[in-house]
């Protein structure tokens, strides 16, 4: 429980607080009006569509359209990621789904960029931005340019509907975030086979990928173990591509069973597995919780974690002196524990 954690996958407008969306919701009409209906409404772990998840993200998105509800839902998620052991964090968000009410998206970023740092100021833990463009739309290069102008964004994602818009759309965009000195991690692997994963590699330079899982597929498993990869499966391997792995959202939208998660797999075959929530909100979910299904689905040991929480780390869209003193903080909590690092 108390262990630190590193979270790299957790989208801004999917880990509201109930209350505070309440707060929030001025004119705007929820689903229900009390924290729980809100918290009962919104967890999706028998959402049955990605229709509904999204609709979940209209509630959200409305009221996140003004810098002061953009900086309190910051500054919100931070500390709640610090409240439950996370010492360093990145939170990705669209900011173009916040411009309906007339903000552009430099205020946008700057607004929750104001937010994590008043979190750090006050809880200590580290964070970095990630913006996100939606590659059903055609304003990637746009959200590139704001993001260049904010110095808390640490990287470029590209998020929505996977399969029908491919990341080479999005090829120049992912470029020019490059040349800005951005990090790239793309959503690819989670809706969509293998094909996606390679892609996003090969048209866009990933460092990361958000979610990975269905890499499995380009993976030969016999007797419960990975033990033969096909060719994309291969490149993720051989290049240590980092795997933005987000278990318990999978459940929900694969519709799978905790011990049928390729988690396990994976993480004992050597490919780069990092743990995320993803949708704090959405899929009801925390850094701990997701922690204890790798140990109770998956029997992950005190040293698998913090193999984990290495490979987050060094996997962190961060300077290497910050991930260096993040390592050097988080190791002994896990030697207490008894791995053997």
């Amino acid at each position: 429980g108390g262990l630190p954690k590193v979270d790299l996958h957790d989208h801004l407008d999917g880990g509201l607080r109930p209350t505070t969306l309440l707060a929030l919701a001025d004119r705007h009409p929820l689903p229900a009006d009390t924290p729980e209906g809100i918290e009962t409404w919104f967890h999706q772990g028998s959402a049955g569509s990605l229709e509904r998840y999204l609709d979940a993200f209209e509630h959200t998105v409305a009221v996140m359209q003004d810098e002061a509800a953009i900086e309190r839902v910051a500054f919100e998620a931070a500390e709640d990621l610090a409240a439950d052991g996370v010492v360093y964090a990145e939170l990705r968000f669209a900011p173009m789904l916040l411009t309906q009410h007339g903000l552009d998206a430099g205020s946008v970023l700057r607004a929750a960029a104001r937010g994590l740092a008043a979190a750090e100021e006050t809880h200590g833990i580290v964070t970095g931005l990630i913006a996100t463009a939606m590659r059903q739309r055609d304003d990637a290069r746009h959200v590139v340019e704001a993001a260049a102008g904010v110095p808390s964004v640490v990287a470029f994602d590209l998020a929505g509907p996977e399969v029908g818009f491919p990341a080479d759309l999005h090829a120049e965009a992912c470029r020019l975030a490059v040349e800005a000195g951005l990090g790239i991690t793309i959503h690819a692997g989670e809706a969509d086979g293998p094909d996606s994963i390679r892609r996003a590699l090969a048209s866009c330079g990933a460092q990361r990928i958000g979610h990975g899982v269905r890499v499995i597929e380009d993976c030969v498993v016999r007797d419960g173990a990975i033990v033969d990869l096909g060719p994309v499966a291969s490149v993720v391997h051989e290049r240590r591509i980092p795997l933005e792995v987000c278990p318990t959202s999978n459940l929900h939208t694969m519709h799978i069973e905790p011990d049928e998660h390729p988690v396990g797999l994976l993480h004992r075959a050597g490919f780069v597995v990092t743990i995320s929530p993803d949708n704090r909100l959405m899929s009801g979910t925390s850094m701990s919780q997701e922690f204890r299904l790798l140990v109770e689905d998956h029997g992950f040991t005190v040293d698998d974690l913090a193999t984990v929480t290495r490979q987050s780390i060094d996997a962190a869209f961060a300077p290497a002196a910050t991930r260096d003193a993040l390592w050097r903080a988080a190791a002994p909590a896990y030697r207490s524990a008894g791995a053997s690092i």
